[in-house]
């Protein structure tokens, strides 16, 4: 049974997400106009990052609905990737991730997943499949005339390798978020220098990027409680 995920939060985690929501916010009012899809999907994007980070499978709920309002928002720019990215690959595998995660909980009383490890073959098959989608992508975005198309091929690969990874319960998921992170704030700068109503979405991965960082410190944390033994 899921539980209320606020009431598990640790006072760090609220002040973390009390800040991102709030630089969120003001990066909404600096840029002249309030976006509300824009609005929607940055606080639900930090708002799943808190609860992935804490091994909560809200945070997989929370994702599909960010991943939806995502590609509304890369729609209006053109950004073809991202759009395909999110409601092709991130939304089904959240979907996924969720079935998952229900079915390997740490215990009954707690929203938490059991962390686990890849084993030589899933490792080979995630960068076989990795270097599948990358390829097939890169000519779909090629074909759709994607602005700035090498790093938003790099952004699917890495959201891949993310959601693979996630989907496997392993802790690594945040170290590709957060490469992902990185290459979205580059993408979306561009974008900002065109229309300032992209601001927030620049401020949005920057949070992303803290919070993938805090979630891979917490993921870790969370594999000693569960006893996991190192690789």
């Amino acid at each position: 049974m899921l539980k209320n995920p606020f009431k598990a939060l640790r006072k760090r985690e609220w002040i973390l997400w009390g800040i991102s929501l709030l630089l969120v916010l003001l990066s909404n009012l600096l840029c002249g106009q309030m976006d509300a899809v824009n609005l929607a999907a940055t606080s639900l994007g930090v708002t799943a990052l808190i609860f992935i980070a804490r091994g909560d499978v809200w945070g997989q709920i929370l994702t599909v609905v960010f991943s939806i309002l995502y590609g509304i928002v890369s729609f209006r720019f053109r950004y073809w990737g991202e759009m395909i990215t999110y409601l092709g690959m991130t939304l089904p595998i959240a979907v996924m991730s969720i079935i998952t995660w229900l079915k390997n909980p740490y215990g009954k009383d707690v929203n938490e997943v059991r962390i686990a490890r890849l084993g030589k073959g899933g490792t080979l098959m995630m960068w076989a499949l990795t270097l599948a989608v990358t390829a097939v992508f890169y000519f779909i975005l090629r074909a759709f005339d994607t602005p700035n198309l090498l790093p938003s091929t790099f952004s699917v690969t890495t959201s891949f390798l993310a959601c693979y990874l996630l989907m496997m319960r392993n802790s690594h998921y945040a170290l590709a978020y957060a490469a992902n992170d990185v290459v979205l704030i580059i993408l979306w700068v561009l974008a900002t220098l065109s229309d300032l109503s992209y601001l927030p979405m620049v401020v949005n991965f920057s949070m992303f990027l803290i919070n993938d960082l805090y979630g891979f410190i917490s993921w870790k944390k969370r594999e000693k409680k569960q006893g996991l033994k190192a690789a």
